[in-house]
């Protein structure tokens, strides 16, 4: 069985993009996590060392997608993964929506970004 840990609506500031002004000023991201663990023990035990702190997981999901400028969204993504596979060993997969509400195109949208699912290799 697996179960969801989520985080929605994580809004950062970052110097992300393939444009000079991108890497510059900079824009808002919000990023969406999915954490796929099992949650037995928490829920029996009311006792948050047995699970993983949301606090912890946005601080490690904010160091990772801000500490480097990334030309590629799909690069900072990748990067939150890692560092949530790497740091929480309770994750079993994470899935990382970037969205990019502000990105540089030529037309009136609502929202671009990418989807990213990793999991950890047994």
């Amino acid at each position: 069985m697996t179960d969801t840990i989520f985080v929605t609506g994580l809004s950062i500031h970052a110097r992300h993009g393939v444009m000079d002004h991108e890497t510059e000023v900079g824009q808002r991201f919000v990023i969406d996590l999915e954490l796929y663990t099992d949650l037995s023990e928490p829920a029996r035990s009311d006792r948050l060392a047995d699970t993983v702190s949301y606090a912890d997981v946005v601080a490690t999901t904010t160091a990772a997608f801000k500490n480097t400028n990334y030309k590629l969204l799909e690069r900072a993504a990748g990067a939150v993964a890692d560092a949530i596979l790497s740091h929480f060993p309770r994750i079993r997969a994470v899935k990382v929506t970037v969205h990019k509400p502000h990105a540089p195109i030529a037309a009136i949208f609502d929202d671009v970004g990418i989807v990213l699912t990793r999991s950890r290799h047994p």
